[in-house]
């Protein structure tokens, strides 16, 4: 079996114990390996870095540190790792930063077993869950600041029990775009705009392999985890822009 085929290890982190409990038993009874699980967002981070998971199954909302800047630490050790984020409500408002710091997706609760599996199978490999047309409605949604924190600013449960909101080094900094020659910014933008490969392909009248080449190769130069955060940077640097 080949690395990408290799069954990805897994750490579940949520601060339910039967949601934890209910995760491994579905994962493990289809052959992925449930390495470890964490109560709160610094049990993550700690376990993270102990049992080094090829996948983190991380709920949003947790105790003493949040999924967030959990994620965010996690993502920083170890760049290698893929993060899917739990959480309860559709377009929640935390996803659009999620994805902004380099999640490669989430996932509602009440996912199906098969495609909780398929979730994870999916993100080892490298690419993100959500599709790009979803990906641009969440950006279009929440990139302006007006439905909560923007991507540069961090969410914290208040003394009060109410969501607040501070400040803090943007999740997804402007990489510089002049690394790309024209026909990689043209792609970049179609990419923000949510297309895919087949309709890039159409779009610039090429093979969907030289594609794939291009895609590859912007990635690289702007140091992208997968498509998700192809969106969200395209938007951040005003290559996109919302309704566009």
């Amino acid at each position: 079996m080949s690395a990408v085929e290799r069954a990805p290890r897994v750490l579940v982190a949520d601060d339910q114990t039967l949601i934890r409990t209910g995760f491994r038993l579905i994962l493990t009874t289809r052959g992925i390996e449930v390495v470890g699980e964490a109560a709160d967002g610094a049990e993550a981070v700690a376990a993270a870095r102990e049992l080094r998971p090829d996948v983190v199954l991380m709920d949003i909302r947790m105790p003493n540190m949040d999924g967030l800047e959990a994620a965010r630490l996690i993502l920083q050790q170890a760049p290698e790792c893929r993060v899917l984020m739990l959480t309860t409500f559709d377009l929640d408002r935390y996803v659009y930063e999620a994805l902004a710091l380099g999640a490669s997706g989430f996932l509602l609760k009440d996912v199906t077993p098969e495609h909780l599996a398929a979730a994870v199978r999916l993100v080892n490999t490298g690419d993100a869950l959500l599709a790009p047309s979803i990906t641009r409605r969440l950006v279009e949604r929440f990139a302006g600041g007006e439905h909560g924190c923007s991507a540069g600013g961090e969410h914290r449960r208040g003394a009060d029990g109410d969501d607040e909101c501070r400040s803090s080094e943007p999740a997804a900094p402007h990489r510089d775009l002049a690394a790309l020659t024209p026909r990689e910014l043209e792609v970049l933008t179609l990419l923000g705009r949510g297309l895919s490969n087949a309709e890039l392909a159409a779009e610039l009248t090429l093979s969907e392999a030289t594609v794939k080449s291009h895609v590859a190769r912007i990635f690289a130069k702007l140091a992208l985890r997968d498509r998700a955060q192809a969106v969200v940077l395209a938007y951040e640097t005003g290559l996109v822009s919302p309704g566009a």
